[in-house]
C-alpha cells in the first residue's frame, strides 16, 4: 500500500492549510464524551477517513471492489477532492490522531458542485431541476455516512450532527439533501417501509425530486392499508430514520446500486423544516463551540 503523503499532489496538499474556505478546519465543531468532531484538516485525514469507509463499504457491506479500491484498501472518487470531510474522533483511542477515526460525513456545497459539474447524487436522482426551483437557496449534499459498527450509537449520531449543525450555519445553507441506502438490491427486500415512505414522507409541490427515468424503480410496493407504521419504521435505517425525525422528505422513485450493493433513496430536508426541538438541542450545543 503506498505511503499516505503519496496519494496527493503537492498541489492538493497546499489548498489545506488552518483554515480552509473560511471556516477552521483544525476547531472542534462538537463534543460528547470523548467523541469530537471537527472537518478534515488535511489530505492524511481525508486518506484515513477513505479508509474507514472501505473497511464498512466494502469489508463489511460487500461493496464491489475494482483493482484501485483492491490496492489502495480506499472508498475513493472524484468528489472527494472537493467535498470537506466531516470526522469523528474517539480521543480515548491510542495511536496517531488519524487512526482515532471512527465516523464520517462528506459535505458537498452547491458552489463546489456547480464548478465541479454537479452533484454526486445527479446520477441517481434530479437533484438539478430541485435545484433550479429554488435559486435563493443554498444546498448541501451529505453522502458518505460512515460510523464503524463499535460507535453506531445515539451518541455519535448526536455528534455528527453537532458538526452538520455548526456547518450549515457557518456557510448559511438552505437544503439539505443526499442519498440514503437500504442494504441490498432487492427493493421487494424493504416492500413495507418503503412503501410507508412513498405513502406518508414523499417530498411534494417545489421539493417534488424523481429518480433519473432510467434508474427509475417504484417505491409504493404495498398499499397503504398494507402497511404497519409500526414495522415499517423498525425495518428502516437508522440513518434513514434520523433524517426522518429531523423533518426530511423522500423523492419519488428508488435506485439500485449495483456497486455498492444497496437500494437509495433520495433525501430533501430544508433547514425552515427542521423540527424545533432539534434546532433548539442544536443551537444551544453549537454555542459552546463558537469562534
Amino acid at each position: 500500500m503506498p505511503e499516505r503523503d503519496s496519494l496527493t499532489s503537492a498541489t492538493d496538499t497546499a489548498l489545506f492549510g488552518r483554515r480552509f474556505d473560511g471556516i477552521d478546519t483544525g476547531a472542534t465543531l462538537g463534543r460528547i464524551g470523548s467523541l469530537e468532531v471537527r472537518l478534515a484538516r488535511d489530505p492524511s485525514e481525508i486518506a484515513a477517513a477513505q479508509e474507514v469507509r472501505y473497511r464498512v463499504f466494502y469489508d463489511e457491506l460487500g461493496a464491489r471492489r475494482d483493482v484501485a479500491h483492491a490496492l489502495d484498501q480506499r472508498d475513493a472518487d472524484r468528489f472527494d477532492a472537493i467535498c470537506d470531510h466531516l470526522l469523528v474522533f474517539d480521543t480515548a483511542l491510542p495511536g496517531p490522531e488519524h487512526r482515532r477515526i471512527v465516523g464520517t460525513y462528506r459535505l458537498l456545497r452547491q458552489e463546489k458542485a456547480t464548478a465541479a459539474g454537479g452533484f454526486y447524487s445527479n446520477d441517481e436522482f434530479e437533484l438539478e431541476k430541485l435545484v433550479a426551483r429554488h435559486p435563493g437557496l443554498n444546498f448541501l449534499e451529505l453522502g458518505r455516512s460512515c460510523v464503524l459498527p463499535a460507535y453506531r450509537s445515539k451518541r455519535t449520531i448526536e455528534v455528527l450532527w453537532q458538526g452538520i449543525w455548526a456547518y450549515i450555519n457557518h456557510y448559511t445553507i438552505g437544503v439539505m439533501t443526499g442519498c440514503a441506502s437500504f442494504h441490498g438490491t432487492s427493493p421487494a427486500d424493504h416492500a413495507e417501509a418503503l412503501s410507508y415512505l412513498a405513502h406518508h414522507c414523499r417530498a411534494e409541490g417545489a421539493w417534488h425530486v424523481r429518480a433519473v427515468a432510467e434508474r427509475y424503480h417504484a417505491m409504493d410496493l404495498l398499499p397503504p392499508d398494507a402497511v404497519s407504521p409500526r414495522a415499517a419504521i423498525a425495518a428502516m435505517p437508522p440513518l434513514i430514520k434520523g433524517y426522518l425525525r429531523l423533518g426530511a422528505k423522500i423523492g419519488d422513485g428508488c435506485v439500485i446500486d449495483h456497486d455498492f450493493c444497496t437500494t437509495d433513496v433520495f433525501i430533501v430536508l430544508p433547514v425552515s423544516a427542521l423540527s424545533t426541538r432539534y434546532i433548539n438541542y442544536y443551537a444551544s450545543e453549537a454555542e459552546r463551540f463558537a469562534a
